[in-house]
């Protein structure tokens, strides 16, 4: 069957097409970026609708039996169900993009690279063998460094491109090295192949733990988990769709995708899955608590993905793919929802970011602010939004199994309802705090009509179909009672403080440097990039300078020259001196024939 194909390689040939003919014509190169992910998209929904799916495989690598890599796809419900996801969300934030890029002179070149993100993260959800699945990880690292990069004349957007490129390969290596030792023990790198083979991994408990961490840490860095999440706030420096679109339903959800994939690895090691459940229960409160004390709307933004993505991972450590990617599913929706309303935001206070420059704008842009209250209700699981739903699950799943664990994510789920209560508070009431929030206006239709399609799905994505597919409800009646009503709880307690707090503020009432300079990890980071990667190129520096150079190859030359300068002082030009030095050789070497020997 051809379909599934066409779901892959209709962004590629997208990319292509615009790349090599219509760089010069952004309105032609828009409308083939939009049209590849619209066929990719029908054509996910028409092998969503069939219940067998077969597609063409085709080999690739064969080494004597000892390496076999085919070009294949997975065609089980996880990725139908995940390529529906990816490129309706895609489309969504395809058709935004031409309200908010409409003047953007590179619009061509960031149409490109979005049908190259697309494709590449369809590799992803589509691959079914660890070679096809790693190359389009890497493919999706380049994309996104190209999109997060795209305003790269700026110092602060080409900086947070290489800050996710370096930092996202740390990771990957691991991965990598993990994915090695998997075809090592198991011969295979055929997912559907591995499992049967998991003997050889299990009868080495430690080896297996060694491999579940290294898989695990492809998702440590692509999904942006402590300590490699520091790149995900500085990606904002790239346009808002793009943070809507790595933050939604894409590259960081690929970690927690690729994890779900090959659970049959990394649960069959409990000391993994305990390590993987506590990074991602340290990942979601430790985002959170930055995030109460961030001034830049997308910034708060992009901590609550690292904190709902260390939700995710949690549930992948406690067992249970089912309520990982139910909160991935829901989580796609109203996140994007939230960053392309704060991207209307944005575009309509000029490109202002500072939420204390802001206020008051429930009135001048309210289709933003009704879409903006349905994300973020259901970001701070409020019910019956989608994340009331999808958070719940996962906090019922720690009260079960790691109560621990249960304390510091319902702990969380308090700090989620705090700052995002604070972030609406600020926005969208009380009065304008300057010139540009007086004046805004509400976004185009091209802008709010996928707002409105979002919000509708944000606030549904809870119900019937995804809880049927994704989710199993824990069956304890007393588990069914306590856990909601004490997330309900922190819900109205962390936003009932926050309305006391910033009710009428102008500027922050509470400063905690601390939260505010973001635990001082970036610094931290520089620091231990000084005094090893700098100090290494500056001891490497004096030895190519003054050892190689100047006493290698640098003393060999002045050498070769002083001896030349000494032999130019006996070239004086004159015939008579030359005759009397020939004079003077003839008889030292009669001297020495006579005399020596």
């Amino acid at each position: 069957m051809i379909v599934p194909w066409v779901i892959l390689l209709a962004p590629l040939v997208s990319a292509t097409v615009i790349t090599l003919f219509t760089l010069r014509w952004k309105g032609v190169s828009s409308s083939i970026s939009i049209a590849a992910v619209l066929v990719s998209f029908i054509c996910s929904c028409l092998i969503f609708a069939h219940r067998t799916v077969a597609a063409a495989e085709f080999t690739w690598i064969d080494i004597s039996g000892a390496l076999q890599v085919p070009l294949g796809l997975t065609l089980d419900q996880l990725s139908k169900t995940m390529a529906v996801l990816v490129s309706a969300v895609g489309a969504v934030i395809h058709i935004y993009s031409l309200g908010y890029m409409r003047d953007d002179e590179g619009k061509s070149r960031y149409f490109a690279a979005l049908s190259l993100f697309m494709f590449a993260m369809l590799g992803i959800v589509l691959a079914n063998n660890f070679i096809m699945l790693f190359i389009f990880w890497e493919l999706v690292g380049f994309a996104s460094y190209v999109l997060i990069g795209h305003w790269f004349y700026r110092d602060a957007a080409a900086d947070a491109a290489n800050k996710a490129f370096i930092t996202t390969r740390i990771g990957d290596f691991g991965f990598m090295i993990g994915i090695l030792m998997v075809w090592m023990a198991t011969g295979s790198i055929i997912f559907a192949e591995i499992a049967p083979r998991m003997s050889t991994l299990t009868g080495h408990p430690l080896f297996l733990t060694i491999v579940a961490l290294l898989i695990f840490c492809g998702a440590v860095g692509k999904s942006a988990q402590f300590p490699l999440h520091v790149w995900l706030p500085d990606a904002m420096e790239g346009p808002t769709p793009i943070s809507a679109l790595i933050h939604a339903a894409t590259m960081v959800a690929a970690g927690v995708y690729m994890l779900v994939r090959v659970a049959f690895i990394v649960q069959a090691s409990q000391t993994a899955l305990l390590i993987v459940a506590w990074i991602g229960t340290i990942t979601a409160v430790m985002a959170a608590l930055i995030a109460t004390q961030q001034n830049d709307i997308k910034r708060i933004l992009a901590y609550s993905t690292l904190s709902q993505l260390g939700y995710m991972i949690m549930a992948v450590g406690l067992a249970s793919n089912d309520a990982a990617m139910f909160h991935l599913f829901t989580h796609a929706f109203f996140k994007a929802l939230l960053f392309l309303a704060a991207g209307s935001v944005i575009v309509m206070l000029h490109h202002e970011q500072n939420i204390w420059q802001m206020g008051g704008l429930f009135r001048k842009l309210p289709i933003t602010f009704a879409s903006f209250i349905v994300g973020a209700l259901a970001l701070i699981g409020c019910p019956p939004f989608s994340g009331f739903f999808s958070k719940d699950a996962i906090l019922a799943l720690a009260y079960e199994r790691n109560m621990p664990i249960f304390a510091v994510a319902l702990f969380t789920a308090f700090l989620t309802a705090f700052y995002v209560v604070r972030l609406l508070v600020i926005v969208f009431f009380g009065k304008p705090r300057s010139d540009i929030a007086r004046e805004s206006r509400e976004s185009p239709p091209i802008m709010t009509v996928p707002l409105i399609v979002l919000a509708f799905f944000a606030t549904l994505g809870g119900f019937a179909f995804f809880a049927r597919n994704f989710l199993t409800l824990p069956v304890e009646k007393e588990v069914a009672i306590i856990v909601p009503a004490l997330a309900i709880v922190a819900l109205i307690v962390g936003s009932g403080l926050a309305i006391a707090l910033y009710r009428n503020r102008t500027a922050e009432p509470v400063d905690v440097e601390l939260l505010r300079r973001k635990l001082y990890f970036d610094e931290f980071y520089s620091w231990l990039i000084y005094w090893t990667q700098e100090l290494l190129a500056r001891v490497s520096a004096f030895v190519d300078r003054w050892i190689i150079d100047a006493c290698m190859v640098g003393g060999s030359s002045r050498g070769t020259w002083g001896i030349g300068a000494l032999l130019r002082l006996v070239q004086v030009g004159n015939l008579q001196a030359y005759v009397f030095l020939f004079g003077l050789g003839v008889v030292a070497l009669i001297y020495f024939a006579v005399f020596r020997f």
